[in-house]
């Protein structure tokens, strides 16, 4: 874990037992920001299911694939960037886990709770991976 100037950097092994660095990862950033306990469970659950969907379906697991996770404090925001090195995908054509056909799927909520948790949430996929950007507002 990096710091520099409200700028905090996180690196983890395309493994599911690195997810449990976020956590501590985000309280060192909160004791910069002095989130509420709402702000700080809309981040840490946001934050968690991209660094999942990073690991499992952008590196598909491969010890030499790496996740990278960036929270840049900015004014009036924090943006939390995770990077995968992965093929990508198209946003749009992911299932709603609201519709009566996926409600008992085990997967797939990811991106939905990302959605609702966060202010804003862009992807962006190239030819090192996909990154998204989850953004949440400061001034709530």
């Amino acid at each position: 874990m990096k710091a520099k100037q409200n700028v905090f950097r996180l690196t983890l092994r395309s493994n599911s037992s690195q997810i449990a660095k976020v956590e501590p990862f985000l309280n060192k950033v909160n004791r910069t920001l002095h989130l509420d306990e709402i702000q700080f469970h809309k981040l840490m659950v946001s934050v968690t299911e991209a660094v999942n969907n990073a690991i499992i379906h952008g590196n598909k697991s491969h010890p030499s694939k790496r996740v990278i996770v960036i929270c840049e404090i900015r004014p009036g925001w924090l943006v939390v960037i995770v990077s995968d090195q992965g093929k990508g995908f198209k946003v749009e054509r992911v299932s709603s886990p609201i519709k009566d056909e996926n409600v008992l799927k085990e997967s797939g909520r990811g991106i939905f709770l990302m959605k609702t948790l966060m202010d804003k949430v862009i992807y962006d996929v190239n030819q090192s991976g996909v990154q998204v950007q989850l953004w949440l507002d400061l001034s709530k």
